[in-house]
Protein backbone atom coordinates (compact mmCIF):
# COMPACT_ATOMS: atom_id res chain seq x y z
CA UNK A 1 0.00 0.00 0.00
CA UNK A 2 1.31 3.81 -1.19
CA UNK A 3 1.47 6.38 1.69
CA UNK A 4 -0.39 9.12 -1.23
CA UNK A 5 -3.47 9.53 -2.52
CA UNK A 6 -2.74 9.50 -6.10
CA UNK A 7 -1.61 5.81 -5.93
CA UNK A 8 -4.29 5.31 -3.73
CA UNK A 9 -6.63 6.40 -5.76
CA UNK A 10 -6.11 4.54 -8.51
CA UNK A 11 -5.67 1.22 -6.12
CA UNK A 12 -9.08 2.44 -5.02
CA UNK A 13 -10.74 3.01 -8.70
CA UNK A 14 -9.58 -0.07 -9.73
CA UNK A 15 -11.27 -1.92 -6.60
CA UNK A 16 -14.56 0.14 -7.15
CA UNK A 17 -14.81 -0.66 -10.98
CA UNK A 18 -14.34 -4.58 -9.92
CA UNK A 19 -16.94 -4.23 -7.18
CA UNK A 20 -19.52 -1.98 -9.28
CA UNK A 21 -18.70 -4.38 -12.44
CA UNK A 22 -18.94 -7.33 -10.34
CA UNK A 23 -21.69 -9.46 -12.82
CA UNK A 24 -20.33 -8.53 -16.39
CA UNK A 25 -16.23 -9.53 -15.08
CA UNK A 26 -17.92 -13.20 -14.07
CA UNK A 27 -16.59 -15.98 -15.66
CA UNK A 28 -13.95 -14.19 -17.74
CA UNK A 29 -10.39 -13.39 -17.10
CA UNK A 30 -10.41 -11.31 -13.66
CA UNK A 31 -12.10 -13.88 -12.38
CA UNK A 32 -8.41 -13.63 -9.44
CA UNK A 33 -9.03 -9.86 -9.51
CA UNK A 34 -12.86 -10.49 -8.39
CA UNK A 35 -11.78 -12.28 -4.94
CA UNK A 36 -10.02 -9.28 -4.66
CA UNK A 37 -12.26 -6.86 -4.92
CA UNK A 38 -13.03 -5.34 -1.47
CA UNK A 39 -9.38 -5.72 -0.05
CA UNK A 40 -8.44 -3.48 -3.39
CA UNK A 41 -11.14 -0.78 -2.46
CA UNK A 42 -10.26 -0.83 1.41
CA UNK A 43 -7.02 -0.45 0.83
CA UNK A 44 -6.96 2.36 -1.45
CA UNK A 45 -9.26 3.81 0.65
CA UNK A 46 -6.78 3.99 3.41
CA UNK A 47 -3.93 4.75 1.15
CA UNK A 48 -6.23 7.87 0.17
CA UNK A 49 -6.65 8.67 4.00
CA UNK A 50 -2.86 8.37 4.91
CA UNK A 51 -1.66 10.44 1.62
CA UNK A 52 -3.96 13.48 2.82
CA UNK A 53 -1.97 12.85 6.58
CA UNK A 54 1.17 13.05 4.59
CA UNK A 55 0.83 15.40 2.35
CA UNK A 56 1.63 13.68 -0.26
CA UNK A 57 0.38 13.11 -4.03
CA UNK A 58 2.40 10.41 -6.02
CA UNK A 59 5.45 11.06 -4.33
CA UNK A 60 5.51 14.58 -4.41
CA UNK A 61 4.99 16.80 -1.28
CA UNK A 62 1.85 18.95 -1.29
CA UNK A 63 2.98 22.25 1.78
CA UNK A 64 -1.02 23.24 1.88
CA UNK A 65 -1.26 24.73 5.00
CA UNK A 66 2.63 25.96 5.43
CA UNK A 67 4.51 25.68 8.45
CA UNK A 68 4.09 27.44 11.93
CA UNK A 69 8.20 27.29 11.92
CA UNK A 70 10.55 29.80 11.21
CA UNK A 71 13.81 28.98 8.51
Amino acid sequence: MFGDYGHGSLIFLVGAFLTCFNDRLRGGAFDGALQLRYILTMMGAMAIFTGLLYNEFFAIPNDWFGSKFDT
